[in-house]
């Protein structure tokens, strides 16, 4: 059963790595141009969009836990929003347990190269609540580990609106379910956002309090 899994991890695996790369343009220069030729004045600075608007939605970050993230430099949410979703993850201390999972189950290179993705990223304290023997045994087995890694990744970049009341299949085929609204989000009634609809270079990422676990 296990094989199983594993095979259908990887082939879901395997479809999200060519997911075609959407780029989006944006014409805010010329609208200022016009302005200026018409003997308009300009927009003002604080409203060129910035990085809190480049995030699904429009939102930005947000969430009690995004107070410790890092106001500038690789770790911060520009320099993450710079990166690949493993990169970016790596440079942000709280989630070292989860970098340190996806190296061992050689997800690092398949991450970084999906295209629009979702991943619900468990804090070091949400690997903490599983009891280290048991920790241990799923960082030692790949099929497994990939198998839970797997169910925390989504095909398609959500907004904290789509949360509100969702059921989403993840690349390890089966499916999550979300709800709430506002900042106060859950993932399968047990794990909540603790600092959600944080953008990077190629996901959205939505980190939680608990690890969630694929059904047998």
């Amino acid at each position: 059963m296990t094989a199983f899994r594993f095979r259908r991890a990887a082939v879901a695996v395997a479809a999200v790595a060519v997911l075609p790369l959407a780029l989006t343009a944006c014409g805010g220069d010329d609208s200022a141009k016009s302005a200026a030729d018409k003997g308009a004045a300009a927009p003002a600075e604080e409203n060129t969009p910035a990085m809190d608007d480049a995030a699904p939605g429009g939102d930005g970050p947000f969430g009690p836990a995004c107070a410790s993230v890092p106001k500038d430099g690789a770790g911060s949410f520009d320099g993450m929003a710079q990166d690949p979703v493993a990169t970016a993850a790596s440079n942000n201390p709280a989630l070292s347990t989860l970098v340190a999972a996806v190296k061992k189950a050689g997800l690092v290179d398949t991450l970084n190269n999906a295209q629009n993705i979702t991943v619900f990223a468990p804090t070091n304290d949400a690997f903490a609540k599983i009891p280290k023997a048991d920790l241990d045994k799923v960082l030692a087995d790949k099929e497994t580990l990939t198998d839970i890694l797997t169910y925390h990744v989504v095909g398609q970049k959500l907004t904290p609106q789509q949360l509100g009341n969702g059921s989403f299949e993840t690349l390890q085929k089966s499916t999550l379910s979300t709800k709430g609204s506002g900042e106060d989000y859950t993932v399968n009634d047990n794990s909540r956002v603790v600092c959600g609809n944080v953008p990077t270079a190629n996901a959205t990422v939505y980190i939680v309090d608990t690890v969630l676990m694929p059904k047998s």
